[in-house]
């Protein structure tokens, strides 16, 4: 688990600067990045598609308890915007238990500003959370499942 947390520090780093990172290690990664012509390069994550068993039902559940606006299917329909801030990507190898049941593909991670309050609010509503006692240096975090099983991690960023 201390090799993946590592990890996890790294591609964070990677999408936040070096600010994460002890100085040394920043030191490090600055030295050794050259400095290439700038490419094109994504901006984000534009949207996140998966299959469900009742997708209208699980849609609903991420609005009621997420607050993730469903995609919108007129021009008058909002869509959900997200805060700006760190985005980890990070394969992981096909026999990870990280993700709990080995049969999911996958493991959503939403940034949350006070991880104490989503909990107690998602745990008010019949949802187990389960919040990780260790504060990292890069956050705090929590899992749970949807309602089809899914994975899903909660993180609040440490403080800058």
């Amino acid at each position: 688990m201390k090799t993946h947390r590592r990890e996890v520090l790294v591609a964070l780093t990677a999408a936040a600067g070096s600010t994460l990172l002890p100085s040394s290690l920043a030191t490090a990664q600055q030295a050794s990045t050259p400095n290439p012509i700038a490419k094109e390069t994504v901006t984000g994550i534009g949207g996140f598609f998966f299959r469900a068993h009742d997708p209208k039902t699980l849609a609903q559940w991420y609005h009621d308890h997420l607050g993730i606006s469903l995609t919108p299917q007129t021009a008058s329909d909002s869509v959900w915007q997200q805060q700006a801030g760190p985005t980890s990507f990070t394969p992981f190898p096909e026999t990870t238990k990280y993700f709990g049941d080995p049969a999911k593909q996958w493991m959503i991670n939403f940034r949350v500003a006070d991880l104490d309050k989503m909990a107690a609010q998602l745990e008010a509503a019949g949802v187990t959370v389960k919040i990780d006692p260790t504060a990292y240096p890069y956050g705090r975090f929590a899992r749970l499942q949807d309602p089809e099983g899914n994975p899903i991690q909660l993180w609040q960023p440490a403080k800058a």
